[in-house]
């Protein structure tokens, strides 16, 4: 994982109250994104497809704003997972996470 980031914003309390709970976090996550077949671009990828098929509007910008400024991932890549999107969440999955993608692509 990147510098720790997470995406919930309940997280920085388990990290200061619960400091055994915030670290098995972070060790899920190593296990999770460990790069071993799929690579980490990839992988981030799938994140954002999974956020935008939830309609998380927070995850779904957040996940795409860290996989462009980590991974240099471009709008068409995302594009490209939107799409998968579209056919597996539906329409207004997808439209939703578009709006966000052009919105953090400005």
């Amino acid at each position: 994982m990147k510098d720790e980031v997470f995406f919930s914003k309940g997280m920085s309390h388990i990290k200061e109250d619960y400091p055994d709970l915030y670290d098995i976090s972070v060790a899920l996550n190593d296990v999770c994104y460990t790069g071993k077949v799929l690579d980490y671009k990839t992988q981030k990828l799938m994140a954002i497809a999974i956020t935008a098929a939830s309609s998380d509007d927070r995850a779904i910008k957040k996940q795409i704003l860290s996989g462009m400024k980590e991974l240099n991932i471009t709008k068409d890549e995302i594009m490209d997972v939107l799409r998968v999107v579209l056919l597996t969440a539906g329409k207004p999955a997808f439209t939703k996470a578009v709006r966000i993608l052009y919105k953090v692509a400005e």
